[in-house]
């Protein structure tokens, strides 16, 4: 049980309940009971995994052993239906998560090209969770709420599938998820955590049953760390945010640019091995008069002349304490033409619970702001 305390059981893969329910002197079925309860079930105690003998289930609670299932602490729901969720967890710490539904069989909310499924069953056709991976974050990108916060410290990957399980179970979804696609977008780089965030994700895949082909990764551009991704036999699909059309203007809005230049960056976007169908996404967010110009979006081209990939365009999403501005969306729309006109997809990315600082960028554990719990 490398990164997991003992007494919590969400985060513990097959092999860690093995050997926990094997150091309990009891048989090895009880395995699949744990992790039904823990990851399909998203029980809230020992005393509510009804598959277990009554024995066990005292013995485990006198000892202190828990799912682990996180808390929700506070809920705002957007006019357009987006809930943002304030998630605490044992030690206190908070992070948000946001559920965006999306109905008449809209896109999902990262621009995904996953498959029609089966009918809704609920008000909702599909829908998208983002997930946060850190306490705050350290890349510092100057654009983003969520930097003004620093990073606390990294999640656990019991906590970052703790939030998909505690959200899944508010909404009532049950499994499978097959109509659930995951976002790893949320506050933190999932690529400063890379272990338990990729812990998380088989997780996720083999005991959530969230298939990969319907999660989203997305990084500031670490690297080394994208190299290693693309050997990851289970793996989401990549996105990396660009957000800058030259050097100069990367590293002024994101200093991580310093240690790793677009040349790093497009090289190792380069190498990445696709899979059959699969494109990387770019990430583009557009701030009136810095990086939203003509000449900026021809730049883009040249920088992704020859890869398969697609641009997401994301019309910057304001916040208190940010010094820059939403551009026009005429100047988006031609923004957008350029790309397309020389033959990579782009697609302009419609803002999501803008009204409850939900929205790309926004997620600053925002309890302060005046927008109050609707339940």
């Amino acid at each position: 049980m490398t990164d997991q305390s003992p007494t919590q059981l969400l985060g513990l893969t097959r092999a860690e309940l093995s050997a926990f329910i094997e150091a309990e002197g009891e048989p090895a079925y009880r395995v699949q009971q744990l992790s039904d309860a823990v990851y399909r079930q998203r029980v809230e105690s020992v005393e509510q995994i009804s598959t277990l003998p009554q024995e066990l289930r005292n013995r485990l609670a006198q000892k202190g052993v828990q799912p682990g299932l996180p808390r929700i602490e506070k809920r705002f729901v957007s006019q357009d239906g987006t809930v943002r969720y304030l998630i605490a967890f044992a030690d206190g710490q908070t992070v948000e998560t946001v559920w965006m539904p999306e109905g008449d069989g809209g896109e999902a909310g990262d621009g995904s090209d996953a498959g029609e499924t089966s009918g809704p069953r609920h008000d909702w056709d599909r829908a998208t969770i983002c997930v946060s991976s850190q306490v705050g974050c350290a890349v510092d990108c100057q654009f983003c709420l969520t930097a003004l916060l620093g990073v606390k410290r990294n999640l656990t990957a019991g906590e970052i599938v703790g939030q998909v399980c505690a959200v899944l179970k508010d909404q009532n979804v049950s499994p499978p998820e097959e109509r659930t696609n995951l976002v790893f977008m949320g506050m933190g780089e999932p690529f400063l955590n890379y272990d338990n965030f990729m812990k998380a994700v088989r997780l996720l895949v083999e005991e959530v049953g969230v298939p990969e082909s319907r999660m989203t990764v997305s990084t500031a551009g670490i690297v080394p760390r994208i190299r290693d991704f693309g050997e990851e036999p289970i793996r989401p699909k990549l996105a990396i945010s660009l957000n800058a059309s030259n050097d100069e203007m990367r590293s002024r809005l994101m200093p991580l640019n310093r240690k790793w230049s677009l040349e790093k960056l497009l090289a190792a976007a380069r190498d990445f091995p696709l899979r059959k169908r699969e494109r990387l996404t770019f990430e583009y967010v557009l701030i009136s008069g810095v990086n939203d110009t003509s000449e900026n979006a021809h730049e883009i081209v040249e920088l992704l002349r020859g890869l398969r990939a697609k641009v997401n365009l994301i019309a910057l999403n304001p916040g208190p304490g940010i010094d820059f501005s939403t551009p026009e969306e005429a100047r988006v729309a031609a923004f957008q033409q350029v790309i397309m006109k020389a033959g990579i997809p782009a697609f302009v990315r419609r803002p999501r619970g803008r009204d409850i600082f939900a929205a790309c960028g926004q997620l600053k554990r925002t309890v302060e702001i005046a927008t109050a719990p609707t339940r």
